[in-house]
């Protein structure tokens, strides 16, 4: 698909093509009845939108800090300096292609579950693509807020139509949960724009000098926006509920991107423009992921329910990655930012591994399954992949980053090594005793191994694709990390002297406070 890339007008405008092609074919699906049509249609779309995500990582200059493949400034809302402005840097480029990846595999996912509102549903898709990609490459904030909300509605939908039977509560409680966050983000944008001569600008808002004060208002209400989405502990309980009830793709969309979306904004907006409160805030935050870290894990050790497991083990593993953001060391942050791709594949990779298995069974208890070892050898296999991925088994993707933050504890205080060790040790336990359960189920040699209620068959063509997809992943990252840490290093360094060169030591902060 390289070759895209010597068309001037693709070269040119590569984002708003991958931000706006799913919203059109959003708009030509309203002009289609029959729903295998619509099924194709959209397959079709998402798989164009990530061909055309592959020329933007291959081209990507690594050895620049800058924003590339930029579009714009150009002015939108002349009488507030709104404008279109878009571009990457090495730390959102490899998200934009995450978000592509997993768009299409998410159309695989829901090809036979979702068979009412098929229409609506995989509009509602399309349309969270779109807001999805515009949140990583937005370099306006009034444009990111928009993408930002535009996520809220499709979500809503995906889980308050297509959804389990609490489809109703789950979906509020993520709309409220996350609309409380985004009322506080506007309101730190719109102090944004005043404190800094009236400009939305990111990159400009990024040079601007703010006092200690204000840094630390407006970074407390971006905190709480991001946290919410993250899910940090204490914001985390919508997390569970909505995963629970939303279909598959819901779920893989949740894990996948959606919780990216809160670290992301962190690295991008929180760090660089309140250097000062950052530093300041550090310890607090690096002590709330620690006790995400444990809470998350010992309640993913305690469920019945496979996908609250995973949903309580997304927590867990967000905890690592806030921790490791808020070590503002080399490891730590691309050790956080891997984990944050890395999360992004294996735990879409579990959910889909549940929504398949759910098809066949509508049952998540894990005390109806122990015969999927001799049953559905295939399914069993790529479960006992991702299974070790998740925990960090050496070899897979997961290791790479656990190890990496690992390292960037150790260089900032050592007896964070402690907490971490106990999370890592927590997550082989819940991980490797879920396989067990399923896989060889309660019995010991003495009894009979149990028998499935349902006819059971294994893995088809299009859930082998879409497994096998994200399971190059799981090992080219495993085995090859440097293709991806080389994209973000340079970007990484550079946010890391954005907030330490900047900032003043904790101790003067602290004095000059009291």
């Amino acid at each position: 698909m390289d070759w895209l890339f010597d068309i001037a007008f693709i070269r040119d405008h590569i984002l708003s093509i991958l931000i706006f092609l799913p919203l059109v074919g959003a708009v030509v699906l309203l002009f289609i009845k029959n729903n295998t049509t619509v099924k194709w249609v959209t397959l079709g779309v998402m798989l164009l939108d990530f061909l055309l995500s592959i020329p933007l990582l291959l081209n990507f200059d690594k050895a620049t800090h800058e924003f590339q493949f930029v579009e714009g400034p150009v002015d939108w809302i002349g009488s507030l300096n709104i404008q279109y402005y878009l571009g990457v840097d090495g730390i959102s480029v490899l998200f934009v292609f995450l978000t592509a990846l997993i768009g299409w595999i998410c159309v695989l996912a829901s090809w036979k579950s979702v068979v009412k509102k098929v229409k609506g549903f995989m509009m509602c898709l399309l349309i969270m693509q779109t807001a999805m990609i515009g949140v990583f490459c937005s370099l306006d904030f009034v444009l990111f807020y928009l993408f930002w909300e535009a996520m809220l509605i499709p979500m809503y939908l995906l889980v308050g139509v297509w959804g389990g039977p609490r489809r109703v509560y789950a979906a509020i409680k993520f709309f409220l949960y996350t609309l409380a966050g985004s009322i506080l983000m506007l309101i730190g944008i719109i102090a944004l724009y005043y404190a800094a001569d009236g400009t939305f600008s990111i990159p400009d808002l990024m040079e601007h000098k703010y006092t200690f004060v204000f840094q630390a208002v407006v970074f407390a209400a971006f905190f709480i926006a991001f946290a919410i989405k993250v899910p940090m502990f204490p914001f985390h309980t919508w997390l569970p509920d909505a995963h629970v009830e939303a279909p598959t793709a819901g779920s893989i969309i949740l894990a996948g991107v959606l919780l990216k979306m809160g670290t992301y904004g962190l690295l991008r907006f929180s760090m660089p423009m309140f250097p000062d409160a950052a530093q300041y805030f550090a310890v607090p935050i690096i002590i709330l992921s620690i006790v995400g870290i444990i809470y998350g894990a010992l309640l993913a050790l305690a469920q019945e329910d496979i996908k609250k497991l995973i949903a309580y083990s997304s927590v867990s593993h967000m905890g690592f990655i806030t921790f490791a953001l808020f070590l503002f060391n080399k490891n730590g942050m691309e050790g956080g930012i891997l984990q944050m791709f890395n999360h992004g594949i294996t735990s879409g990779a579990l959910f889909l591994c549940v929504g398949i298995i759910y098809e066949r069974t509508h049952s998540r208890q894990i005390s109806d399954y122990g015969w999927i070892i001799r049953l559905v050898p295939a399914y069993a296999l790529f479960l006992f992949f991702f299974s070790l991925a998740s925990l960090g088994f050496p070899g897979t993707n997961g290791f790479i980053g656990e190890l990496l933050i690992l390292f960037g504890a150790y260089e900032s205080w050592g007896y964070y090594l402690i907490p971490l060790l106990v999370g890592v040790i927590l997550g082989a336990a819940y991980m490797l005793i879920f396989y067990k359960r399923v896989g060889f189920g309660n019995a010991d040699s003495h009894h009979e191994q149990p028998e499935p209620k349902w006819k059971i068959w294994d893995l088809d063509l299009r859930e082998y694709v879409a497994l096998s997809t994200l399971m190059i992943f799981v090992f080219w990252v495993g085995f090859q990390p440097m293709h991806f840490l080389d994209i973000m290093h340079v970007s990484v360094e550079h946010l890391i002297g954005q907030i330490t060169g900047v900032a003043e030591s904790v101790e003067s902060i602290t004095i000059a406070a009291n």
